[in-house]
């Protein structure tokens, strides 16, 4: 059955709320997941020519980011954000926001436009950082968070991001694992961090590492103290297991660019109800196949359009099929289609369902045309990220971004600063 366009919720601005003191925004615990309201979609940050940019910066050398996301059905209006200073482990920090923040406590989206010639409505809304409001005093882990001028306490979108340094580095050199039973599967990094000119005298109390796998929050192994220290030099050797972690496998793709004909992986494209429904063809269960290398976007999206230049606001969506035929329903857990597009998170948007006469998994999802990666995850049930390599197996060879963050506890300050950031690819 073809979904319809669920019910949506308005934007409602008025002059009266213009003319009267911003509200007082009660923040959420940032130690928990990033969230995103159900209308709020594509939600991306980006730098000037690279789309496919991880949500860092540093400002002395001039970088800007863009955070940009849709509003679906919404009535174009200003949003309003605020940001917030968190230490190494995502609890707000210790610090005023005068100590980290150059502007005003709360500021205006007021670069939007709304959607043109789509069959479905939306609002396109994009935030540059650092602005003419607001500009960043220290390093660390931020969150930016969105909400309506008339629901300040029920935030749109939360989001983190960092800012670095830049006063350290990290070599990094990846292996294939030793410890048995991971040789074949995982990849591990020896990683070896300069301090430079940082006071350090406790580097096990002071330093810790963040790693993260294609920017993923449920592939990250935080608060990790070097194994050998000497000469402002700190290694991270793999005679441990603090950098190891299975390889995955290249993520599946579709292309929705075009709805006037199927593209890889689309096995058919339907209007039905006044919506695009983009049904893909059956994916094959790959969990113990052999390892095949094809270029992916590390589980990242693009949003494109092939008959237009402006696929910020003429882009459509449209509901997209996915389907995972499995010989029987796994018990004990939940089966997902994820990706960056839903922050790597697992929620009832994109579980999947077990169709008994069919023998198969299904789930749609509301998604703007572009390229799509994307994975299929068995999630236990009471468990926070997923288990084993269900359905996508898992190779010591697989292209994989991993992000090195590198923090610093001053005992002169009251805050944890993020000295800096490395990019590795394991190719």
């Amino acid at each position: 059955m073809v979904k319809s366009i669920p019910r949506i919720k308005l934007l409602s601005l008025s002059i009266f709320f213009l003319s009267c003191p911003l509200f007082s925004f009660s923040s959420p615990e940032f130690s928990s997941v990033e969230s995103a309201d159900e209308n709020v979609k594509s939600v991306c940050f980006e730098k000037e020519g690279w789309k496919l940019a991880y949500p860092f910066l540093q400002p002395v050398s001039g970088d800007e980011m863009t955070l940009s996301f849709d509003l679906i059905d919404g009535n174009a209006g200003t949003l309003w954000y605020n940001i917030t200073h968190c230490d190494r482990d995502w609890n707000k920090s210790d610090l005023f926001t005068s100590d980290y923040l150059e502007g005003y406590d709360e500021n205006q989206v007021t670069d939007f436009l709304p959607s043109f010639n789509t069959k479905v409505n939306y609002v396109h809304y994009r935030l540059t950082l650092p602005n003419s409001d607001v500009r960043f005093l220290v390093s660390g882990n931020y969150v930016i968070t969105v909400w309506e001028a008339s629901e300040p306490d029920k935030p749109l979108l939360v989001r983190r991001f960092y800012i670095s340094e830049g006063s350290t580095s990290a070599a990094v050199v990846f292996r294939r694992p030793m410890k048995p039973g991971t040789t074949d599967t995982h990849q591990q990094a020896e990683i070896t961090v300069t301090t430079g000119g940082l006071p350090v005298t406790d580097p096990y109390r002071q330093v810790t590492l963040t790693v993260m796998q294609n920017g993923r929050a449920d592939r990250m192994h935080a608060g990790l103290t070097p194994d050998f220290v000497g000469n402002g030099r700190l290694e991270y050797n793999t005679l441990s297991d603090k950098t190891l972690f299975p390889g995955g496998n290249e993520f599946r793709y579709f292309d929705i660019k075009t709805v006037r004909q199927t593209r890889q992986n689309v096995r058919a494209i339907d209007f039905v109800n006044g919506v695009y429904n983009a049904f893909l063809i059956p994916s094959d269960n790959r969990e113990f196949k052999p390892y095949f290398f094809n270029e992916d976007f590390n589980g990242k999206s693009v949003v494109a359009i092939e008959e237009s230049n402006d696929p910020d606001r003429e882009a459509d969506y449209l509901w997209v099929w996915f389907t995972l035929p499995a010989y029987q329903e796994q018990r004990g857990g939940s089966v997902y289609v994820t990706g960056d597009f839903c922050s790597w998170q697992y929620t009832s948007d994109n579980r999947m369902s077990w169709n008994t006469a069919k023998g198969c998994y299904e789930a749609s999802l509301l998604l703007k045309q572009g390229w799509y990666n994307y994975e299929f995850a068995f999630l236990p049930d009471g468990a926070s990220s997923p288990e084993g390599f269900h359905f996508e197996g898992s190779h010591w060879e697989t292209e994989n971004d991993y992000l090195i963050l590198t923090y610093f506890r001053d005992p002169t300050t009251r805050y944890d600063r993020l000295t800096g950031i490395t990019l590795a690819n394991t190719r």
